[in-house]
């Protein structure tokens, strides 16, 4: 443990009378790392005291000893390849989402590894049987691993059947897992394998195909050849060095690593995951500041990446408004690692009670006060509640109200529950276009601001502390030319961009890992929000709508309109949360209409990784994101890379089941179009038939 609820204990004993007690205690206390301020508060009114144990505490916090005495990293570590899938492996394998009542039960959840897939499972045993000295790296073959999810429980069931015992004591509970993707890592899914000490790595195992010429090699369907530059076959044994950061097969060198041992991420893993670094320091920078000293130099310093003459782009501007502790007038570009203080935060139900235990494990108690607001959701387990959710949802909504978050339920059933999606709620509550939002669903996508999806550690963090740690990413710049047709849906275009980013970039997904940030400045909340919730498909880190300062205001007033709304159920707490962003908005509006602070903008000359153009006049018939699950190359099955126009079907593609209401539906105004259509049918036909099922959930828009 590096805290907990026996912190409160051990500084009673600590500076205590008995001095045989107090140094034993004192002993602990140097290798804890989760304190806060009122646990400081104690440790400076006893050295201000004269209290020799204090005083001994507070030098080793500030000399960081409670990292600097960890055993360091292993140069070599020993590792046996398995492959878990060909192509993207969707969180859904590792943790499925059937199971999601299970999760903060890791014995338990563990069993659905695999989506219970006893075979794998019996394999990945059997494996571990042969090779009892060496860590097994679960690989996306031909693929990104952790599409989809932050999904904290997939990295913690990866851990539980190939990671490190995190203790003898503590049963079921893993760390330092080794995951691997042909095309690396999903962004958030990379962050909660940090957050548990482990190494997620890039192998670029199989490459495009070059003819003499330089020029991508093509299949009949146009679709690039793919060639293996080594082999990671199951069973293959490797060999991560960590000092020469590279990834080895006997003492063949197979690729460089160092993107996945960068010194931070050592520190994750030298330190048993990324909580203890963030708070270490912290705990670091109060003994510093309580002894007058300044910080000795302990952990590896933040990159500063600064570029001069160089503008920003929308994200650098916002990470660099709300960063905290860099060099102080010092401007950062993209590849500089920030900490930032967070303006939102959000909870999802199925992965909120692993939240709550987080929130215990670092003995937290209550919201940071420098969070504009945080929220429970009660989306996902609306539409499954049985008798788990019935167990499960009122104890976590206890918790958190009491702990400071407006919650979708009233623990006091006062309220009627709220069903929508919980990135929806979050859209609706974000009213600054600079702030930062973290939140606990990798739809975590604002059309105000910048979000970013979390696991469930990474959004206690943020409860707890008000930060977050994260690189400045690079961003991909999106513009429109033509014009729309008027017959056409919006969704069609956030569709036709992925389809054409693809085509003008070779088939690389060059939003993968970056922000895209979206030109349209005269799309309101709701359409903007449709096109920043599909980039989590598209596999983006993030997105940034750049809004005019008229639109602004218009989604700003919506986004008053609904926290009333909120208000006025009695959602509400005693902090008045909800009433302080109907001020926020209001001060905002007042900047934008008086010129005093207009809308987020991009400067001239920030620089992109990429610019993208999408064509608006080639967008002529409905697109179709289609899993192509009969692609006889397995790894491009189950993507979101596929885009096709309906004609392509030519009328033949069977339809199995109509849906809609899913959590990328957002707007009230889609159930009058359905009913449209069907008065539409019923007018040509006479009647409406249904050839396949029709599912309408409207609780979830």
């Amino acid at each position: 443990m590096k805290g907990g609820p026996s912190i409160e204990v051990l500084l009673d004993l600590a500076l205590g009378e008995d001095a045989a007690i107090a140094a034993d205690a004192a002993k602990v206390l140097k290798t804890q790392v989760f304190l806060y301020e009122a646990d400081m508060a104690l440790l400076e009114n006893a050295y201000k005291a004269g209290n020799p144990i204090a005083k001994e505490l507070l030098e080793s916090y500030s000399q960081a000893e409670f990292f600097t005495k960890l055993p360091d990293v292993e140069e070599k570590i020993e590792i046996v390849t398995y492959i878990a899938g060909v192509g993207d492996i969707s969180t859904d394998l590792l943790s499925p989402g059937a199971d999601a009542h299970s999760r903060s039960d890791r014995e338990l959840h563990g069993q659905c590894m695999f989506e219970h897939n006893k075979d794998m499972q019996n394999e990945l045993l059997a494996l571990k049987e042969q090779h009892p000295d060496k860590r097994v790296m679960l690989i996306a073959e031909k693929g990104t691993m952790g599409v989809g999810s932050s999904r904290m429980s997939g990295v913690n069931n990866v851990a539980l059947w190939t990671g490190v015992p995190f203790s003898p004591y503590v049963p079921f509970i893993n760390f330092a897992p080794v995951i691997a993707g042909t095309n690396g890592i999903a962004p958030i899914f990379l962050t909660t394998v940090g957050v548990t000490g482990g190494i997620g790595i890039d192998l670029k195992n199989w490459v495009q195909k070059k003819d003499a010429e330089g020029n991508t090699v093509v299949d009949a369907d146009g679709e690039p050849v793919l060639e293996e530059v080594y082999s990671v076959a199951t069973g293959t044994v490797l060999t991560i060095n960590t000092k020469t950061k590279k990834l080895y097969n006997g003492d063949k060198e197979l690729k460089d690593i160092s993107a996945a041992l960068t010194p931070p991420k050592m520190e994750f893993i030298k330190a048993g995951g990324s909580y203890a670094v963030v708070f270490g320091k912290k705990l670091q920078t109060l003994a510093c500041k309580i002894l007058e000293i300044d910080i000795p130099q302990v952990y590896a310093p933040s990159k500063e990446v600064s570029v001069e003459g160089q503008g920003l782009t929308a994200v650098e501007k916002i990470f660099n408004k709300n960063a905290v502790g860099n060099t102080p007038g010092k401007t950062l570009h993209a590849g500089s690692n920030v900490r930032v203080e967070v303006n939102i935060v959000g909870s999802q139900d199925t992965t909120g009670l692993m939240t709550s235990q987080e929130l215990e494990m670092m003995a937290a108690t209550i919201i940071s006060p420098i969070v504009d607001a945080g929220y429970q959701s009660g989306c996902h387990t609306a539409s499954v509640w049985d008798d788990r959710s019935k167990a499960n949802i009122p104890r976590l909504m206890s918790f958190m109200n009491d702990f400071g978050l407006i919650t979708a339920r009233d623990p006091k059933g006062q309220y009627h529950a709220m069903t929508d999606v919980i990135h929806k709620v979050l859209n609706d509550i974000t009213v600054d276009d600079w702030d930062i939002i973290i939140g606990g669903d990798s739809h975590t996508r604002m059309s105000k601001g910048v979000a970013f999806g979390a696991d469930s550690g990474t959004v206690a963090l943020a409860l707890a502390t008000g930060e977050a740690t994260m690189p400045i990413p690079e961003s991909v710049k999106v513009t429109f030319k033509g014009e729309m047709r008027s017959f056409m849906d919006f969704r069609d275009v956030v569709h036709a961009t992925q389809q054409q980013m693809l085509k003008q970039f070779g088939g690389e997904n060059v939003f993968q890992g970056r922000i895209i940030e979206v030109h349209i400045g005269t799309l309101t909340a709701d359409q903007a929000f449709t096109f920043t919730d599909w980039t989590a498909e598209m596999k983006a880190k993030a997105s940034i709508c750049i809004s005019e300062e008229e639109t602004l205001i218009e989604s700003l007033e919506i986004s008053k309109g609904r926290i009333q709304i909120m208000i006025d159920k009695g959602m509400d707490n005693d902090n008045k949360v909800l009433q302080g962003l109907v001020d926020k908005a209001n001060a905002r509006i007042q900047e934008l209409k008086t010129g005093i602070k207009p809308a987020l903008k991009p400067d001239a000359d920030a620089n992109y990784y990429a610019d993208v153009v999408i064509d608006l006049d080639e967008i002529a018939e409905p697109m179709i994101a289609d899993p192509d699950v009969n692609n006889d190359d397995v790894s491009k099955r189950y993507t979101h890379d596929t885009i096709r126009p309906l004609s392509f079907y030519g009328g033949t593609k069977k339809v199995d089941l109509g849906f809609v209401g899913s959590c990328m539906v957002h707007k009230g105004g889609d159930m009058k179009i359905l009913a449209q259509m069907l008065k539409n049918i019923e007018a040509q036909h006479g009647k409406v038939e249904f050839k396949a099922p029709l599912v309408v959930a409207p609780s979830n828009i």
